[in-house]
């Protein structure tokens, strides 16, 4: 079929055309933007969920919806090596900027720009090409204590919002790059601007070790946040997924069909949308049958293993990528982290420090006490599939 008219385009971050099986949480996000709006309380949200299963896509759906509500929106992708505070304030002069020019928030906006210009100075963060004209404001946000600041920061910048009838979204996605103080810090205020029914809300997205990170944190944080869970797809919502936007297109595609892609990626976003496209691409005649999607499974593995497996695998140290070997001939995950020892001949406290930097890296995680799972879903069969060339 025609490549042009292909409804499938799998990337990171890219909203499918039919967004299957999210409708409770985008629904959900929807009444908290709105409550915001009002200076209702509403929980903020954290997106948990493997990699490839639509996370970044929710956080951009919210952040869309919120700009329609008359939000202004700040959106950061949380880097390993980076501080909150360096990504917060080009975000936030941005927003200040944008309620100064509204008459009844000139005040309040210029108290939240004197606040940002004490935070910058007390911890040394570089402008670039930006100023912020104005005097620092003394005994605010100026400690060099990032909990202690970062609350006093979010509280003026909330006020200034809720003078110009606005709210502010903050949006981070890959949450758990952020290190224990940053996440602390965020957390103490977003509780300072929900204590004190400001119009400012947050929408985070991460790896599902992210809820047990935030109780470390704060032991309050399971009362301030909520946590939607982002999976698979359902039978249902993965043929929704799929069927939907070939019929929009005036395509169609057989049962089977739809029953073998299924098969194949499990009900996951990602995967669903590269054997879609890969499909489409191999079909004629207006019709996809169960003999195309069967000869795209080469193609379709090629461009997961290049594209999506293989920029992960290389991440990792020679060592690294010995234990996630030793946890892909285990079988399917999770797996105990004593069994992994015992498969590379070590114990499991030698092997501490090389599975917490393998965490680190995102690429694996604990669902529980001694156990460890790919983040990466299939990841195991990746490199079983590929063992030759990796080993």
């Amino acid at each position: 079929m025609d490549p042009v008219r292909n409804p499938f385009a799998p990337g990171a971050g890219r909203r499918p055309r039919e967004l299957a099986g999210r409708q409770a949480i985008v629904e959900d996000a929807r009444v908290a933007i709105e409550r915001a709006m009002l200076c209702k309380p509403s929980r903020s949200q954290i997106f948990l969920g493997l990699r490839g299963v639509g996370k970044t896509v929710l956080l951009n759906t919210v952040e869309h919806m919120a700009t329609e509500r008359g939000h202004l929106t700040s959106s950061i992708e949380a880097p390993e090596n980076k501080s909150l505070g360096e990504q917060l304030l080009p975000r936030i002069h941005q927003v200040l900027r944008k309620l100064s020019i509204i008459e009844n928030a000139k005040g309040k906006t210029f108290d939240a720009m004197r606040a940002l210009k004490s935070f910058a100075a007390a911890f040394r963060l570089e402008y670039g090409d930006m100023t912020i004209s104005v005097d620092p404001e003394v005994g605010v946000a100026d400690s060099g204590d990032l909990e202690n600041d970062l609350p006093e920061l979010f509280v003026r910048v909330g006020d200034a919002a809720k003078a110009a009838g606005k709210a502010w979204t903050l949006l981070i996605d890959e949450i758990q790059y952020l290190s224990e103080k940053d996440f602390a810090a965020l957390i103490a205020s977003l509780h300072k601007t929900s204590q004190k029914d400001l119009p400012v809300l947050f929408f985070g997205a991460g790896l599902p070790q992210v809820a047990a990170l935030s109780g470390d944190a704060k032991s309050y944080s399971e009362r301030l946040f909520h946590f939607p869970e982002v999976g698979a797809l359902s039978d249902k919502d993965a043929i929704a997924a799929i069927r939907q936007p070939i019929l929009d297109e005036g395509a169609m595609i057989d049962n089977d069909a739809l029953a073998e892609i299924i098969l194949k990626t499990r009900g996951y976003p990602y995967f669903l949308q590269e054997w879609g496209h890969q499909t489409w691409n191999l079909a004629s005649d207006n019709k996809i049958t169960l003999k195309d999607t069967q000869q795209a499974e080469a193609t379709t593995l090629a461009r997961l293993d290049q594209g999506f497996f293989k920029v992960r695998f290389n991440r990792l140290t020679p060592k690294e990528r010995e234990y996630v070997i030793a946890m892909a001939q285990l079988g399917n995950g999770p797996y105990r982290s004593s069994d992994i020892a015992d498969a590379l001949g070590e114990t499991p406290q030698s092997l501490g420090p090389r599975r917490a930097q393998i965490i680190s890296k995102g690429m694996i995680y604990s669902p529980s006490h001694g156990d460890v799972a790919f983040t990466v879903p299939m990841f195991n069969e990746y490199l079983l599939r590929n063992l030759a060339n990796l080993s």
